[in-house]
């Protein structure tokens, strides 16, 4: 970053149109909005020039960096080639994007369809099911989120994201699987997972018709907490759904693309293979890009017409093919879990400085959060201290997300390159904050 020409215009001035143009209900992590106005690697700056260190990264989604060269050129080269045509006609880089996801997917997904965000894409994936199946009940997970659209909203089982009272019919819920809260027992043991798959089973058999389309999970439950279920869940709730009748839908928007670490999407750390996948976020390092993708049977289930007018933009697949590129060549999943590891040590460390709060730490590769809590055995939130600590991390320098039911978990998930020593300066800054907000 430069600090170039001098500014014009104040955070203030942003933060008073913001209010004056744009929805009240945007939701912001700090009681001032925070205004960003440039941004490189890790690093970003407000206008009066305060530097920050992203460990959040834009919601996971700035994968290899803020402004990385390499995809600000390949974005720009496209756009003095061919900017837009939409997908009634066909294109070399929309076609090199789609096998660039075939080649690192799991199974015989193969099919993609881009769309512009992540909300689209769970949409694209929820009625490619519907069409393959000939049904229409959908199950999801309790505290799970999957967009904001009409649909997306009403698989999401999060109250705070659910602003219609009437949602869409034939949704159900089944128990998410969270360890740390089990409501079966405490501590929550592999015993519990056959009690979260018999509840699933339960949710069908009770509260649908029986023949359910899908079934729809995140891998990691991202604005929940960055739940991790407990190992065998997955195995053993896609047995359930396809015992039914159904597909097994993966929501890998926020663990997509290495950020859990080792491999390239976390459905692959259970060994199974879902019959449809759901990205966005880190796919294009913040071009607007979703996608679903799935087998050529399902695929070929859908027999009506379809288009996105800006899903496959050639712009938006250049950033696409230069970010997938960025990440190979600098081996993102084994970075992931180095880097997850040196950050999951630390925060271990934090919480036997301050176990009295840190109820919890959990996560996989750059996907780590902490739970904020009154007390670790009722585990009830602590709201007021968690909003001191966003502040104060801010104060010291360093973004952070937030996210759990309650908005009591600390998210973090920085950029996939992100090095041993940006790492360390970032633990550094946050450990700081800890202490200034807890004994």
């Amino acid at each position: 970053m430069t600090d170039g020409l001098a500014k014009t215009v104040t955070s203030a001035e942003t933060v008073h149109g913001q209010r004056e143009y744009l929805l009240p209900s945007i939701l912001h992590l700090y009681k001032e909005p925070l205004v960003l106005s440039e941004g490189l690697g890790v690093r970003v700056r407000d206008p009066e020039g305060h530097e920050f260190l992203d460990l959040f990264s834009g919601i996971l989604t700035t994968s290899v960096g803020h402004c990385n060269p390499k995809v600000i050129q390949a974005t720009t080269k496209q756009m003095n080639k061919l900017g837009h045509v939409s997908t009634l006609y066909a294109t070399e880089i929309q076609v090199e994007a789609a096998r660039k996801i075939a080649d690192i997917s799991p199974g015989a997904l193969k099919r993609t369809f881009f769309s512009n965000s992540g909300t689209e894409a769970i949409e694209t994936a929820l009625m490619m099911a519907c069409l393959a199946t000939g049904r229409s009940e959908i199950i999801g997970l309790r505290v799970g989120y999957h967009g904001r659209s009409f649909m997306a909203t009403s698989v999401t089982a999060h109250s705070g994201w659910r602003p219609l009272a009437t949602p869409v019919a034939g949704i159900k819920h089944a128990k998410g699987p969270n360890p740390y809260r089990c409501p079966f027992k405490q501590p929550c043991d592999e015993t519990c997972v056959d009690k979260f798959v018999d509840d699933l089973e339960e949710v069908i058999k009770t509260t649908t018709n029986g023949r359910p389309a899908a079934f729809i999970a995140e891998t990691i439950q991202g604005v929940a907490g960055y739940v991790v279920p407990p190992p065998g869940y997955f195995q053993k709730a896609a047995e359930v759904i396809r015992h039914y009748g159904g597909l097994f839908i993966v929501d890998e928007v926020q663990a997509g693309f290495a950020r859990t670490g080792t491999h390239w999407f976390g459905i692959q750390h259970w060994d199974v293979v879902p019959d449809i996948m759901v990205m966005a976020k880190g796919i294009a390092n913040g071009a607007p890009v979703g996608a679903t993708i799935t087998t050529d049977e399902i695929a070929h289930g859908w027999k009506g017409k379809t288009i996105s007018t800006f899903g496959g933009n050639p712009v938006s697949m250049a950033a696409l093919c230069a970010t997938q590129d960025e990440m190979r060549d600098h081996d993102a999943p084994t970075n992931a879990q180095d880097r997850g590891d040196q950050l999951r040590a630390a925060l271990e460390e934090m919480q036997q400085r301050h176990p009295s709060w840190i109820g919890d730490v959990r996560g996989m590769g750059l996907m780590q959060a902490i739970e904020i809590v009154k007390d670790p055995i009722t585990k009830e939130p602590d709201a007021e201290r968690t909003a001191a600590l966003m502040e104060a991390s801010r104060a010291e320098g360093v973004l952070i997300g937030q996210g759990g039911l309650n908005g009591t978990v600390i998210r973090l998930g920085p950029s996939l390159l992100i090095t041993e020593a940006e790492m360390a300066e970032g633990i550094e800054k946050l450990g700081r904050a800890i202490d200034q907000v807890g004994a």
